[in-house]
């Protein structure tokens, strides 16, 4: 398995390396015999540092986990913990994810855009977003409970899938409230 180790404003000693090393792999290859990479992030932010985890478990599945705290090591181990909740919460479902499943996918474009700075003094006109990333990317036919898992596991506040019930676009996302919204536009 590769693993790509880095750090923002801060330098990852052999130590740390190593230790992360060691633990992205107990990790992964506790619920998956052949991980196919993982990247993790050591940044500062503040007097904290915040640790960003993402693993590719296969194709099409990535695990991601992010934690802050007040030491390197702490904001790795809490990270790698929350990737070790959600494989651990969905290792069978993640085995048998492609098997009864059609093979067909949307292709579709996926934007980044990049946060709007509100000011009094906008000059009127433009107010179209500004581009930061662009990238292909797949939307998949799933039921309404593999999209919430692959939700959860990609650590993302929504999810759109094309739903196998009827073959339509829906999107499930995380509320306010704590709950789980699902949209199943319907058609008139």
């Amino acid at each position: 398995m590769n693993i790509d180790i880095k750090g923002k404003q801060l330098d990852i000693g052999d130590a740390l390396r190593l230790h992360i090393e060691d633990r992205v792999v107990h990790i992964a290859e506790k619920y998956f015999s052949e991980p196919l990479e993982a990247s993790v992030t050591v940044s500062r932010e503040g007097n904290d540092f915040r640790s960003d985890v993402v693993v590719h478990i296969g194709r099409g599945i990535t695990v991601h986990g992010h934690f802050q705290a007040n030491d390197a090591y702490g904001a790795f181990d809490g990270s790698a913990e929350h990737v070790d909740k959600r494989l651990r919460r969905y290792k069978r479902r993640l085995r048998d994810h492609h098997r009864n499943l059609p093979d067909e996918k949307l292709l579709a474009q996926k934007y980044i855009l990049a946060a709007e700075n509100h000011t009094d003094e906008e000059p009127a006109g433009d107010h179209s977003p500004v581009i930061v990333a662009e990238m292909a990317t797949e939307i998949e036919i799933m039921t309404v409970g593999d999209a919430v898992m692959r939700m959860d596991i990609e650590n993302v506040s929504a999810y759109m899938f094309r739903n196998t019930a009827h073959g339509r676009m829906n999107v499930v996302y995380h509320r306010s409230d704590g709950h789980i919204g699902w949209i199943d536009p319907t058609t008139v």
